[in-house]
């Protein structure tokens, strides 16, 4: 099984990503946005937009989460934010075509939720010290938020007001998955949440 969890920037995908596959540790995460880092390295500057709209992206996303699933026993976590409706369309029947059961969640929050925090990560900090006064995240509040309101994009979890455990418990509860481990006590549920956000700081 892969487990897609799409969402907003900022409605906490990778941390309840992660905090999943500690507490459900036969889990591997897939992260599709390290292809299309791949993608841009191979390309001069000029051509350097959102990956996204490349063909062999999405391409290469549904073969490589393909194997990745072969190789695996347990569910492949996938927290990608994915709201252009024809791009969610191929690589769902893709990943379909290849015999791979997908359960997709949407974490939604309001624009409100989503702009703080956002603010309170490091990489706005770092924006704002080098001028930039609105991340590209930031300004991808209102477009994402639209788009993943469809029925398209369900099954909808709101995070609103939520813990990142309560989420995990929810996904895990509708997906039929087993969580083996416990919640971490809050001084090092902090610190994780801590770790995982500076490994993935995104400018």
């Amino acid at each position: 099984m892969l487990i897609w969890i799409n969402g907003a920037f900022g409605a906490g995908k990778t941390q309840t990503a992660f905090e999943l596959n500690r507490r459900a540790p036969s889990s591997h995460v897939a992260d599709p946005e390290l292809i299309g880092f791949a993608v841009h390295k191979m390309l001069p500057a000029s051509a350097r937009g959102d990956f996204q709209d490349r063909p062999q992206w999405r391409s290469a996303v549904i073969a490589t989460l393909a194997d990745a699933i072969a190789a695996h026993d347990g569910p492949v976590i996938v927290p990608m934010t994915l709201v252009e409706p024809d791009y969610f369309d191929e690589i769902m029947a893709g990943l379909a075509a290849e015999d791979v059961e997908v359960r997709h969640f949407s974490l939604v929050a309001s624009p409100e939720t989503l702009r703080r925090r956002l603010q309170a990560r490091t990489g706005y900090w770092l924006g704002r010290a080098v001028g930039r006064e609105e991340t590209w995240a930031i300004q991808q509040i209102q477009r994402c938020v639209t788009a993943l309101a469809s029925e398209r994009f369900a099954e909808h979890v709101d995070t609103d007001g939520r813990a990142i455990d309560e989420v995990v418990e929810d996904i895990a509860a509708r997906a039929g998955l087993d969580l083996t481990h416990d919640r971490l006590p809050p001084v090092r549920h902090q610190l994780r949440r801590a770790v995982v956000g500076v490994r993935h700081i995104r400018m």
